[in-house]
């Protein structure tokens, strides 16, 4: 089991996104913060190229196109499904800075199957 927001955790999380399906245009260079955490703030970037993750590493990008903050609570919620990234979104609970275009283009992806089950998937090799 990987601890959650560790380079660990976000390398077996892309290794398990490798299967998920082309989206041609979901692309975004997407930095995430995470407030309050027990070792302090945490970034992370992704990298996603038509819905498929290809990178993601502990650090973030100069030229991220989206940027999301999140407390640490509301992070882990969303992790373990206790909170919809939607409705987190939408009660501003996540914090969102950038291209708000870009963002809402992605948000359909998240109630995929192929998504949720991905997100089954991860929380299956996380330690939080």
């Amino acid at each position: 089991m990987a601890r959650y927001l560790t380079q660990e955790w976000l390398d077996e999380s892309r290794a398990l996104a490798a299967d998920q399906p082309e989206r041609p245009g979901a692309s975004c260079r997407m930095n995430h913060v995470v407030t309050g955490a027990p070792g302090g703030d945490i970034s992370y970037y992704w990298l996603l190229e038509n819905g498929r993750l290809v990178d993601s590493r502990l650090g973030s990008l100069d030229d991220a196109e989206v940027t999301l903050t999140a407390s640490w609570d509301d992070s882990v919620s969303i992790a373990k499904g206790e909170l919809d990234t939607n409705a987190a979104f939408m009660q501003g609970r996540v914090k969102v800075a950038g291209n708000m275009a870009k963002l809402m283009a992605l948000l359909p992806l998240t109630n995929s199957p192929e998504y949720r089950s991905l997100q089954e998937q991860v929380r299956a090799i996380t330690e939080f």
